[in-house]
């Protein structure tokens, strides 16, 4: 099949409108052309990468146009490591591309027709916004590095820092490293399983306390004393570190073993006007302050008086299910990880919430199981995870016939196929907010809200 353009190929081109996640549009003779780190409106000289049916692919070589909203990128690696994708614009315009990202799905993907679209919601500073960094381990004993997984690649690209992390979080990076190389200690080659380090994970809490984890291919660990002395020298708020074991030839970061090497095993966080204990195993949201604000907007599309049922699908931790408990009348969170629901739980009686319970389990089975046997909420949380929801979820929730149906998202991709679904089902997407909970990556975060069709 011939196309207007081949692999390896340099063309001028001109950026039509803005794609996902810094990719700007351009067309070649009806071939629609995606080239990356590129801004509506730029006129750049681009190499093809990649010649499929529908698209190409391209790079740019050369900007011979910028945009007003280019700038420079605040970290040295950009680029390099595959952390972020939209440093090469201002914050601005970062927020404006991930809002038009979300209403053309919603519009083209999802044929969402008259919705309220409400104003993206940033933040007021974008940077140092992550309380849980988990730094890779590579290299060798003698030259151990950490860093993060390069962009397209599986490779390390060694970082230190991170304008995204923490200043503890970096600091305890800089301090492991400089342990690893005083003492030897040999990273965790995943090609022929040998090695010791894994990674390095560690979490901050509001209070700008800290939790380290070191992840280890084996339970044997030396020099135990000389890497606490590195770290509280380092960072002065640890609370404690934890020694994770991973023996497993896998992708995840962690295993299921913990074992204490000094100090706290934990912390204690506060969100929604909760507290939650963050352990090395705990999911938690990695951005509080946003994380905030997309359950504040949540809440407000559920419209609560007091009275509700509400059920809390893919509940997690319960977060969302716990903040919502206050102002309904009884909440059912339903989550298929039994850690998570056992953290749901605590996390309730931490709060002293007793209208909540958890059920563990699939949705696509729980739900439709209760709402066979007469569960009828009045609203329904649906939270999935990126691949959004099984239809035999949306299925179940349609039929319970809710008042309102209140979709989480964290990708609009899947939730624009969900609104086509659910439309379909008698349910019609009235608003939706998208929130920016990862400033400079590509990912957004969207709050839905899906009435009846009348």
């Amino acid at each position: 099949m011939d196309y207007p353009v081949k692999k390896g190929q340099q063309i001028e081109l001109q950026i039509l409108r803005g794609g996902d996640a810094g990719c700007g549009v351009a067309a070649v003779e009806g071939l629609t052309v995606l080239v990356d780190q590129t801004l509506p409106g730029e006129r750049v000289l681009a190499e093809i990468t990649e010649v499929r049916p529908r698209f190409a692919r391209a790079r740019a070589v050369r900007v011979l146009d910028a945009a007003p909203g280019r700038t420079a990128p605040r970290c040295p690696l950009y680029g390099r490591c595959g952390g972020c994708t939209m440093q090469f614009m201002d914050y601005p315009t970062h927020l404006a591309a991930l809002e038009s990202q979300v209403a053309g799905l919603l519009s083209r993907v999802g044929g969402a027709q008259a919705f309220d679209l409400l104003p993206i919601l940033g933040m007021e500073d974008p940077w140092r916004y992550r309380n849980k960094a988990a730094f890779r381990a590579g290299g060798t004993a003698q030259d151990p590095r950490l860093g993060f997984v390069g962009r397209g690649t599986h490779d390390l690209v060694p970082a230190q820092d991170c304008p995204l992390q923490s200043e503890a979080s970096c600091a305890a990076a800089r301090a492991v490293l400089a342990w690893m190389r005083a003492h030897r200690v040999a990273p965790y080659d995943e090609r022929t399983r040998r090695g010791l380090v894994r990674h390095l994970v560690v979490r901050t809490n509001r209070r700008g306390e800290a939790l380290a984890t070191l992840v280890t291919a084996t339970p044997a660990l030396p020099a135990k004393e000389a890497l606490r002395d590195a770290l509280q020298a380092a960072v002065p708020a640890l609370r404690g570190a934890v020694q994770n074991v991973n023996p497993r030839p896998t992708q995840e970061i962690l295993g299921r073993r913990c074992l204490p090497l000094f100090g706290d095993g934990d912390l204690e966080d506060e969100l929604c006007g909760l507290r939650f204990r963050l352990s090395p195993l705990s999911f938690y949201q990695v951005n509080p302050p946003q994380a905030e604000r997309l359950y504040a907007q949540a809440a407000a599309f559920c419209a609560l008086t007091g009275r509700e049922l509400v059920v809390d699908a893919y509940c997690g931790a319960g977060t969302i299910g716990l903040s919502l408990a206050r102002q309904a009348g009884r909440v059912v969170g339903i989550e298929i990880v039994p850690d998570a629901v056992r953290d749901a739980q605590e996390n309730a009686a931490r709060n002293g919430v007793g209208n909540a319970e958890f059920l563990q389990g699939a949705c696509e089975e729980v739900l439709p199981r209760l709402v066979a046997q007469g569960l009828r909420p009045d609203v329904v949380v649906l939270d999935p995870p990126r691949r959004g929801c099984e239809e035999a979820v949306l299925r179940a929730a349609a039929q319970s016939a809710p008042a309102r149906i209140v979709y989480v998202s964290c990708n609009p991709a899947t939730l624009a196929r969900d609104v086509r679904r659910l439309g379909g089902l008698g349910y019609r997407l009235a608003a939706a907010r998208p929130v920016d909970m990862f400033p400079w990556t590509g990912e957004v975060e969207t709050a839905a809200l899906f009435l009846p069709r009348e």
